[in-house]
């Protein structure tokens, strides 16, 4: 797998806030934890639901990939995100992101993010 490739992919379906395709990228029993649902999440139904009220929610964001780097079992991939539509205006995060795969599909996913000065690295 290119893991390069698919993280693209898969960071420009969350700046698509495309919860459909998004949820195509995990599998059905994924585990999913970010700095807002800091128990996580178990499941591909919970998962979207979630997403789906996240994006109502949220301004538009923008995902850059930045680095990626395989570890045993799946990849940790490192990300700009700016919010808005101004990129110079909005607040930005840097993120990460710790995924393991099963059978080309993220089976367990953890999100870290801080908060950047507007504009930072993207």
């Amino acid at each position: 797998m290119d893991i390069a490739h698919f993280n693209a992919r898969w960071l420009k379906a969350w700046s698509d806030k495309d919860v459909e395709q998004l949820l195509g990228f995990y599998t059905g029993d994924c585990r999913y934890v970010d700095p807002q649902v800091p128990l996580g999440l178990e499941g591909r139904e919970a998962l979207g639901a979630y997403l789906t009220g996240l994006f109502a929610a949220t301004p538009p964001m923008r995902y850059d990939p930045d680095e990626v780097w395989p570890i045993p079992g799946g990849f940790c991939g490192r990300w700009f995100c700016v919010m808005g539509l101004d990129p110079k205006a909005g607040p930005a995060l840097r993120g990460f992101d710790l995924v393991l795969l099963r059978d080309g599909l993220i089976a367990v996913n953890e999100v870290f993010t801080h908060a950047l000065p507007a504009a930072s690295g993207a």
